[in-house]
């Protein structure tokens, strides 16, 4: 019997996918438990469109994460922090504090996605990236400055 998977079923399929199982095993497990339904040709274009849906979907996310990354590119960010006689900073910067600049400059970037190649503790310039996904990333500098 041909089945369209609504979840992953562990050791049978993941969600979406179109499976030939036998009799028994659908109806007795997959389609008693609403883990699949039965394959009919109404069914199969739906899910036809669903997946063409989510592919356009998808390739608007990308462009528009492509384009923020233009635009971010080479962008300098200003953090101004407390220091002592030196230049040496009380604590440190951190990807809040950047990612909190960045929205002041308009651009919404999670923390998260901000990787510093070491910790920010003194005054000066420093390179930073920011990974919206993968192979789509941005080249920041940091300037730490007193307060």
């Amino acid at each position: 019997m041909k089945v369209i998977l609504k979840q992953d079923v562990k050791g049978t399929g993941k969600q979406g996918e179109i499976l030939d199982v036998s009799d028994g095993f659908a109806k007795n497990f997959l389609l008693k438990r609403g883990l699949a339904e039965v394959a009919s040709s109404v069914a199969v274009n739906s899910l036809k469109l669903q997946k063409e849906a989510e592919a356009r979907r998808k390739a608007e996310e990308i462009k528009a994460v492509k384009e923020l990354a233009a635009k971010i590119d080479k962008t300098t960010v200003e953090v101004s922090i407390r220091c002592g006689e030196n230049g040496k900073v009380f604590g440190s910067v951190t990807s809040k504090e950047i990612a909190s600049r960045l929205a002041d400059l308009g651009y919404d970037v999670d923390k998260k996605k901000i990787a510093l190649k070491e910790s920010l503790k003194t005054v000066g310039d420093y390179p930073a990236e920011i990974r919206f996904m993968e192979g789509v990333s941005a080249k920041i500098t940091v300037r730490v400055k007193p307060e």
